[in-house]
C-alpha cells in the first residue's frame, strides 16, 4: 500500500470561459526542481518551473520509503471543435506528470468509459474524456496547448470512443501525458480543474466544475480510471 501526502499549490494561469482560471492572492514564488527530458530518458537533465504552474501535487511512498510523485497541471484551451455530426464542443487540455523515485518500474493503466461524467447543466449529455498518445514534457510546457499537436485530427477519429493509456515508467524516470476534456458548447459554463490521484493501487481522476461565477451548476466527479502497480 502506498502512503499519501497531498499539497495544493498556488496558481496563476489565465484561460477564457468554461476552462478559466482564478488568480490566488497567496501565490507562492518557490521553484520546484523536477527531472524530465524531451525523451524522458535523461533523468539527470534537470528543469525548473514555478509552483503556480501546478494545480496539485501528490507524494506516495512504497514499503521502502521511496516516492512516487504525481503533478497535475492547469487547463489550456477554451477553444471550439465541431465534430462530423455538426455538434460544437468547447475543450481544454490538461497534463499530468508521474515521477518514479522507487527502485522498481511502475506499470500505469488508465481507462475512461464513454459516459463517465454527466454535464451538470445538460442531463443525459456527458463530457468527452480523451487521452492522446503523445508524451508531455517540460520542454513543451510553454507551447500552445502544452505542445499537443494534430489535435483536430485526433478528435475527428476518437471523440466518440472510450479512452485508454498504458505506460511503464522505469525506476528514477518520469513520464507525462495529456488529457483532453470536451463539453457541448451550450453546457460549457464555469471553471474546471482536474487531478489524478492514487488510493491503494487504484487510480482516480477527479473533475471539478465551479459554476458559481457564471450562475451555473457546480459539481465534481471522482472517476475510478485504472491502476498503478510496482513491478518487482
Amino acid at each position: 500500500m502506498l502512503k499519501i501526502k497531498k499539497s495544493i499549490l498556488a496558481f496563476i494561469i489565465a484561460t477564457a470561459g468554461f476552462f478559466s482560471c482564478k488568480q490566488s492572492s497567496n501565490s507562492k514564488k518557490d521553484i520546484i526542481e523536477t527531472k524530465v527530458s524531451d525523451s524522458i530518458k535523461n533523468i539527470n537533465n534537470k528543469n525548473t518551473f514555478n509552483d503556480k504552474d501546478i494545480y496539485t501535487k501528490y507524494k506516495y511512498a512504497d514499503s521502502a520509503g521511496k516516492n512516487i510523485l504525481i503533478k497535475n497541471g492547469f487547463p489550456r484551451g477554451g477553444l471550439k471543435y465541431t465534430d462530423k455530426n455538426g455538434d460544437q464542443y468547447s475543450y481544454a487540455v490538461f497534463w499530468t506528470q508521474i515521477t518514479n523515485e522507487t527502485d522498481n518500474p511502475i506499470e500505469l493503466t488508465m481507462d475512461f468509459p464513454l459516459n463517465a461524467y454527466e454535464v451538470p447543466s445538460l442531463p443525459d449529455k456527458y463530457y468527452k474524456i480523451l487521452i492522446p498518445n503523445d508524451t508531455m514534457t517540460l520542454e513543451k510546457f510553454p507551447l500552445f496547448l502544452y505542445g499537443l499537436t494534430n489535435l483536430e485530427s485526433y478528435l475527428d477519429n476518437n471523440i466518440h470512443k472510450s479512452a485508454s493509456l498504458n505506460r511503464t515508467i522505469n525506476s528514477r524516470e518520469s513520464n507525462g501525458f495529456y488529457i483532453v476534456i470536451l463539453c457541448l458548447t451550450e453546457g460549457a459554463h464555469g471553471t474546471m480543474r482536474t487531478e489524478l490521484s492514487v488510493k491503494g493501487k487504484n487510480l482516480f481522476y477527479e473533475i471539478k466544475v465551479d459554476g458559481s461565477r457564471n450562475n451555473g451548476k457546480s459539481s465534481n466527479k471522482k472517476i475510478n480510471c485504472g491502476s498503478i502497480n510496482l513491478k518487482n
